[in-house]
C-alpha cells in the first residue's frame, strides 16, 4: 500500500522503468526461441507485480481526490483510516503530533493497517483527522452456516 506522496512518486517511476525492462525481457525470451505461450507464462510474475503496483497507484490517486469507497467489514477500518489521512493531505508526522505519539508509531500502525485496533483508538484517530464515521447496518445475504462462524443463519 502506498502511504505517502514520496512512495507514490517512487511507484510511478518504478512502473515506467518496468515498462522498458519488461519489453527488453520479452524480446530476450523471444530471441531465445520461446513460443508466445512460453513468453507469456515467463512474463506473468512481472506483469502481475506491475498490475498490483498500478492498482496501488490508482488507489492512492482516488484517495487523494477523496474518492474513498465505503467498507463493508470493520476489519478494514485500518485501511480507511490511512485513506482518510492521505485524503486530508496529512503526513504521518502531522497525525502523530495530533495524537501525541511518535511518527514511527504511526508508521508501524499504518504498515500493519492498524491490525486489531480498538474502537477507542479508531475514534481518537478520527478525531485527529477531524472526520466522522457513519455506520449503517444491513442484513447480510443469506448464507448457510452459523453465527459463531460469522455467517448469517436466518431463514
Amino acid at each position: 500500500m502506498i502511504r505517502s506522496d514520496a512512495e507514490y512518486r517512487e511507484a510511478l517511476k518504478q512502473l515506467e522503468a518496468n515498462k522498458h525492462s519488461a519489453q527488453l525481457e520479452r524480446e530476450g525470451l523471444i530471441a531465445h526461441g520461446l513460443s508466445e505461450d512460453e513468453v507469456e507464462r515467463a512474463m506473468q510474475p512481472r506483469l502481475s507485480f506491475d498490475a498490483q503496483l498500478a492498482e496501488e497507484t490508482a488507489w492512492y490517486e482516488q484517495v487523494r481526490r477523496r474518492e474513498i469507497k465505503p467498507i463493508s467489514n470493520l476489519a478494514h477500518i485500518g485501511r480507511m483510516l490511512i485513506a482518510l489521512r492521505i485524503a486530508n493531505g496529512m503526513s504521518q508526522k502531522e497525525l502523530a503530533d495530533r495524537l501525541g505519539t511518535s511518527e514511527s508509531q504511526v508508521s508501524r500502525d499504518e504498515h500493519n493497517e492498524y491490525h486489531n485496533i480498538t474502537v477507542a483508538r479508531s475514534q481518537k484517530i478520527l478525531n485527529a483527522l477531524n472526520e466522522v464515521v457513519s455506520l449503517t447496518i444491513q442484513d447480510a445475504p443469506y448464507q448457510t452456516g452459523n453465527a459463531a462462524s460469522g455467517t448469517n443463519s436466518r431463514h
